[in-house]
This record gives C-alpha cells, structure tokens and sequence, in this order.
C-alpha cells in the first residue's frame, strides 16, 4: 500500500511578523472546512525542551531513552532525542502523515528555495515582502496583520484578520490541484 503524503505549505516571514497568528487562523478555517491539519513549529533557540525539568518523561530522558511518549487522557506527545540540523523535509512529514495538510513554521534554511513547497511569507510593509520576493520560492501569498493597499507584487496580499478565508481558498486550491481534496 502506497502511503499517501500530505502537502506541505510554509509559512515564513520576520519575527513579530504575524506567522504564529496566520497559522492559527488559517488551520481554524480548514478544519471548519473538515481538514485534518498538521503544524509543526520550528523553534530554533538552543537547550529548548518540551519536557519539563523534574517531570517522569525528562527522568526517562535522562536515563537514555532516545524516544519518550507521554499520553494523556486528550493527547499523545513523542519526544525523540535527537540532533535536528540535519533533518530532512521527509522526516518531518513522517510524523504527519494522519493529516490532509501540514502547516510548518520557520524552516527557512530547509524550505525557502524548496519549489515543492509553496510560502506564505507573512510581513510587516511593502518593502519587506518585496525583499522577500527575491529570496523565497515559490511564494503563494503574502499576509499579514497590517492592511495594505495595492501591493505591487507577484502574489496576493491577504489582511490575515478580515480575510483568514481567502487564504484557506488558496490553499484549498493548491491542494485541489495537487488532488488531495
């Protein structure tokens, strides 16, 4: 049986630049839509844990487990321990495979010239999303937490906080393009 792999969509942009909110509102209107949405967040600061120092899954670690797996009534965590800068787009896809999209935070080394994995490049003004242009491909929109208007650009601009419906339509279509809808 062939596995099926979802699309993949990044999501790029400066800090502060309305990333985190553009994938919250993208995913609450997919999933209204009936999608199964996967997001994985690229947290880069060095010694960052998801475990808690102390808790029984960090003693786990401690110990030497490289996989550690917490359930609880609501959800499942796995913690693998393991260097990460080497990671590979598949990988991470591996762990998503449940999910009709995945949406991933940050990766810009990883994703920013995959031309199999369209951008939203989120941004503060013009000038940003037109220096943007120049380095990430393909881009599929850009979006943000600030109205513009007439942005000269090759791709939409979308107000993330009136229009999070329009951006979920484009991404509905590249997924219908990509005939996983």
């Amino acid at each position: 049986m062939k596995t099926r792999k979802p699309p993949v969509i990044a999501v790029i942009g400066s800090k502060k630049s309305g990333k985190t909110r553009v994938i919250e509102i993208l995913t609450l209107e997919l999933t209204k839509r009936g999608y199964r949405v996967a997001a994985v967040k690229h947290i880069p600061e060095r010694g960052f844990t998801i475990d808690a120092e102390g808790k029984d899954t960090w003693r786990f670690a401690k110990a030497g487990a490289k996989t550690v797996v917490a359930i609880s009534p609501t959800e499942i965590a796995t913690m693998e321990k393991r260097k990460t800068d080497e990671l590979t787009l598949g990988e991470i896809m591996e762990k998503c495979l449940e999910n009709d999209v995945i949406i991933i935070e940050g990766f810009r080394k990883l994703l920013g010239e995959n031309m199999d994995v369209p951008k939203i490049v989120t941004v503060k003004t013009v000038e940003e999303a037109l220096e943007a242009s120049k380095t990430f491909k393909p881009i599929m929109a850009f979006a943000g937490l600030q109205q513009m208007d007439k942005v000269p650009l090759d791709a939409p601009y979308i107000y993330i906080l009136e229009n999070g419906d329009k951006l979920a339509d484009l991404v509905e279509d590249f997924m219908r393009k990509r005939g996983k809808v």
